[in-house]
């Protein structure tokens, strides 16, 4: 019951984001916005606070280019700032490490011959999603929006065609767990396994320096990884991550300001944004 009710609260969340996006110019006020997903003012301020944890007022200022901008502009690297709090090797997010691990040659060759890769579908804060785990970590985590989940098993069949996979959410039930749990305790590594060239295992990996309600651009990234005129080349990388979230590839927006594209939905992309600058104002 409380998954249904945090996919539910997300679905409005997102439609909510939908409407303040379209009309951010006319400001439109909380009952007009609360009447839009079909509560009064007080279920949805609630609604917003217990996700967010901040105001629908305060969330809508996050969803403007302006703050984008500001947040480009107020700091002379997002890698530079990330990397002086003290984020190392593999990044951090929410207290939580991360480690990558890019598939070995033979593996790629292979396409996963002998490994055992089981996933399942599950509740999150920000709606559905499709988890796939091996012993060598998280291979995949994709957001779903309607009935998405065979499309996602389908781009993980394709990806490790010779592996043996495996519908096990009771097994993967643990793991989303800890990927959206807000600490860890026991400061053990979520391990992610990637399958890429070199040069896209390297976008991933700087994406990982980006702390938590940071933003880069796309030429950030470009110029963090040695590589300042290759920004086709990363957002083409950026755009391949098959490890949502985790890899935070929704905290690379456009040089303007301009959130862009994200493979699991714009209003996702600006719903992730919003919810991490407000836990780490």
């Amino acid at each position: 019951m409380a998954a249904m009710n945090a996919v539910k609260d997300y679905r409005r969340i997102e439609q909510a984001i939908h409407y303040l996006t379209a009309h951010a110019r006319e400001q439109p006020r909380l009952e007009t916005v609360a009447a839009q997903v079909g509560l009064s003012e007080f279920h949805f301020q609630r609604l917003f606070q217990r996700w967010a944890g901040i105001s629908p007022k305060r969330f809508l200022q996050y969803l403007t280019a302006e703050r984008a901008r500001e947040l480009l502009q107020s700091q002379t690297s997002a890698f530079d700032a990330s990397l002086g709090a003290g984020l190392s090797g593999g990044g951090r997010l929410h207290d939580l490490l991360i480690a990558v691990h890019a598939a070995t040659p033979g593996e790629i060759k292979t396409r996963g011959a002998g490994m055992t890769i089981d996933h399942g579908v599950h509740a999150s804060p920000f709606g559905e999603c499709f988890i796939a785990v091996s012993d060598r970590g998280i291979c995949a985590l994709e957001f779903l929006s309607g009935a998405r989940g065979n499309a996602a098993l389908a781009r993980l069949k394709s990806t490790w065609t010779a592996a043996t996979l495996r519908e096990r959410p009771a097994v993967t039930q643990t793991v989303v767990q800890q990927v959206f749990a807000r600490r860890r305790r026991d400061g053990e590594p979520l391990h992610l396994l990637v399958r890429g060239t070199n040069f896209q295992v390297k976008v991933w990996e700087a994406l990982l320096r980006i702390a938590p309600g940071r933003v880069a651009s796309y030429e950030d990234v470009a110029a963090f990884i040695g590589a300042p005129q290759a920004t086709r080349a990363v957002a083409s990388a950026i755009a391949r991550n098959a490890i949502g979230y985790l890899i935070p590839c929704h905290r690379v927006i456009r040089k303007s300001g301009v959130v862009g594209e994200y493979r699991w939905g714009a209003e996702r992309k600006r719903a992730l944004l919003a919810w991490e600058a407000g836990r780490s104002a």
